[in-house]
């Protein structure tokens, strides 16, 4: 990898290449606990958990998930938003050689189910109010047990109260009856065993540590295996290149959710891995609660979404100044593109920097990242992380790499790639391919391009690209073009049946507040931006857009929603 173009546009000080610890994945929090005991790891509405206590609290939780059964490779869920109980429910399962399967907490029975049984789930962390939607998943899964927790445990003693008296039967958190057979409070459990009775285990690099689900965005979620080695390696790509972090010093703002991999290791395992302390923002929409722990905790580093970056720019506080955003320094955006307007504003706001990553559960979770420091090149995803290899392969023969500036999928080698999926063999053997070079690469199903620096494009994902008249276009190009409209604020593009194209463009956009517009407004700032096959044949306005739980815009939604009311098939 001594000739990759991108080496030459590294920020001073990241290296090309990094010599990993041996170690689990728990590795980051006892040698924060060891360095920094007595600084803050959660700070959840003024509650703080040192690194110390944390780090006793997962023994603890460790011991009890052993004496509950789990053993070494057993898959255990998460079913909770992100405060403290979810750190100690993560940690505690990986103490105890099991291997974390994180839910999405907005999820119903039936997607429970299906994930549940999929991964073989026995033994499930939930949080109160989302106890009622495990119990009517539970008799079609194999969970048997069921750890409990209330969110006012983790609070401070007078909110607590307030908690029980105005928000805990209102907010759904308090149960009607006690818990049954096989139910355990999760506080009970934690005060019940010493951290010396955690198991003495052997986990090696090579062990699974996780099952990430993906978002399902364009079809059935695959839950992909990653080992220990695999996520730890990914914190630490992530950690080398920002460099201007202080260890130690750093306050992480965590609103983009823990049960996906972004948040997990761009958001957590970064912010363990640098000693730094982390802010919990259970509902990342909640933008008050955003607001407030911004003023509040001074958070240095906001690993976010452009959906959130956007919303806070429109803020009417923040627009107003009555929010002081400027202890911001560094912005990771991913999940989805980010629009020019949206990094700019926000950097304006807060002083900070917004650079643009890309990454994917199979490779949990960064492969590329605009520099820190250096060149910032608006539309890129940037250069590839340290010891990330990628190629541009051909759509035609998935074989041949493309030259410099052609389109084609973007494949990756990188000691943060998946073992696989869980359960598809033929899925895992599609994804991952050997190429002539005898490296078995991650074919990621984005399309892409890389410039003569190293800096590479998305283009959009391989399976939404659409064909009007035989016409290729890529949702994402329209959708950049159309959120430069002054008063857009958010669009999602996609192909719908068209009986005369077979397929045409259709849009679907959301108006900055007061605004207002028609479709040929649209339509006419699109005529002179894009090639007439590719200008929206139809426009619809909403009020929101069908989103992941990480601001992935759900186009496969928006076509069901448009086939469903125009009754095609």
């Amino acid at each position: 990898m001594t000739d990759r173009p991108w080496f030459a546009n590294y920020d001073k000080g990241v290296p090309k290449t990094i010599d990993y610890p041996k170690k689990p994945l728990y590795h980051f929090l006892e040698e924060s606990a060891e360095k920094y005991p007595d600084k803050p790891c959660t700070i959840f509405k003024g509650a703080i958990i040192t690194y110390k206590e944390m780090n006793e609290i997962t023994d603890r939780m460790a011991a009890a998930l052993a004496d509950l059964g789990v053993k070494k490779g057993d898959r255990v869920g998460i079913f909770m938003p992100n405060t403290p109980q979810f750190v100690m429910a993560y940690f505690g399962i990986l103490k105890a050689g099991g291997v974390v399967v994180a839910t999405n907490p907005l999820y119903t029975a039936s997607e429970i189910e299906y994930q549940a049984s999929d991964a073989g789930i026995e033994v499930m962390f939930v949080m109160t109010n989302f106890y009622k939607t495990i119990k009517a998943a539970q008799p079609k899964t194999k969970i048997k047990k069921l750890i409990v927790t209330n969110l006012k445990e983790t609070l401070p003693p007078v909110l607590r109260l307030l908690f029980t008296l105005a928000k805990e039967k209102k907010g759904g958190f308090r149960l009607d009856a006690p818990l049954g057979e096989n139910e355990y409070q999760m506080q009970d459990l934690i005060a019940k065993y010493e951290p010396s009775a955690r198991p003495k285990l052997e986990i090696a690099p090579d062990d699974t540590a996780l099952f990430q689900y993906s978002g399902g965005t364009t079809g059935v979620s695959k839950g992909a295996i990653a080992t220990h080695f695999n996520v730890l390696a990914n914190a630490l790509q992530i950690k080398l290149w920002m460099t201007n972090i202080e260890e130690g010093k750093e306050v992480v703002l965590m609103a983009i959710p823990l049960f996906h991999v972004y948040g997990m290791v761009a958001g957590m395992l970064f912010g363990m891995a640098s000693g730094a302390s982390l802010v919990m923002v259970p509902n990342a929409k909640d933008l008050k609660d955003n607001l407030e722990n911004i003023s509040k905790y001074k958070p240095t580093i906001f690993p976010g979404v452009p959906t959130l970056y956007n919303a806070l720019n429109n803020h009417p506080d923040v627009l107003a100044g009555k929010y002081d955003l400027s202890s911001i320094k560094a912005c990771i955006s991913g999940s989805a593109p980010l629009m020019r307007e949206t990094k700019e504003k926000f950097e304006e706001l807060s002083g900070g920097k917004v650079f643009e990553g890309f990454g994917l559960s199979e490779a949990p979770t960064a492969t590329h990242c605009n520099p820190l420091l250096g060149e910032n090149r608006t539309g890129s995803i940037g250069l590839p992380l340290p010891d990330v290899d990628c190629k541009i392969i051909s759509l035609d023969d998935g074989e041949t790499e493309m030259p410099i500036g052609e389109i084609g999928e973007i494949v990756i080698n990188s000691p943060n790639v998946m073992k696989g999926y869980h359960n598809m063999p033929t899925e895992t053997t599609n994804t991952l391919r050997k190429l002539k070079d005898g490296k078995t690469w991650l074919f990621t199903g984005d399309i892409a391009r890389m410039d003569e620096d190293g800096y590479f494009y998305i283009v959009d994902r391989k399976k939404e690209l659409m064909k009007p008249g035989g016409f290729q276009v890529w949702p994402r190009e329209v959708e950049e073009v159309i959120m430069d409209h002054p008063k857009v604020m958010d669009v999602g593009v996609a192909g719908v049946p068209d009986p005369y194209r077979g397929e045409t463009v259709k849009a679907w956009v959301v108006l900055k507040p007061g605004e207002q517009a028609d479709a040929e407004e649209i339509r006419a700032w699109c005529k002179d931006r894009l090639a007439k096959y590719k200008i929206p044949s139809e426009v619809e306005f909403r009020t929101e857009l069908p989103k992941t739980n990480v601001g992935k815009i759900l186009r496969r939604e928006l076509v069901r929603e448009h086939k469903e009311s125009t009754g095609q098939n």
